[in-house]
């Protein structure tokens, strides 16, 4: 079984901690809330649109996490 490209991004927004998982692999985009609440998803995305996405959020000052790292360990 191949491994998927998935992203995982963080960021405050609104003095709230923010959340998206993308897969440009899948086209598909998530973004949570502070308490995990599924807020936004996307889908039928392609690698392009997903690519921008990511470039927007990381305006913001999103930081991708190391899919192994221990969770919010970059605060």
């Amino acid at each position: 079984m191949t491994q998927k490209n998935v992203n995982i991004w963080i960021w405050l927004q609104n003095s709230r901690l923010t959340k998206a998982i993308s897969s440009p692999d899948d086209g598909t985009l998530k973004i949570y809330d502070e308490n995990d609440r599924l807020i936004l998803k996307r889908t039928g995305l392609n690698k392009l649109q997903v690519k921008q996405i990511e470039n927007t959020i990381i305006k913001y000052g999103a930081k991708r996490l190391d899919k192994h790292a221990e969770p919010f360990k970059f605060l």
